[in-house]
């Protein structure tokens, strides 16, 4: 996954995304929020964007 590394950081322009990421509260178990952790560091990513990430692809498939 891309992480956008190398791209210039500009405020209030996205850089991996179409638009900006706000701030939103989640609510998970310990257990799953273990488990997007594990898999942000295998990706090498945040969780916030491993998180971003599931959603844009369920996002895809459900347009299908």
């Amino acid at each position: 996954m891309s992480t956008g590394k190398g791209k210039k950081r500009v405020k209030n322009q996205p850089v991996l995304h179409e638009e900006l990421k706000k701030q939103h509260g989640i609510f998970l178990t310990n257990t799953a929020w273990y488990f997007v952790q594990e898999q942000a560091i295998k990706e090498k990513t945040s969780a916030s964007e491993y998180i971003e990430t599931l959603i844009q692809q369920k996002r895809r498939e459900t347009k299908d």
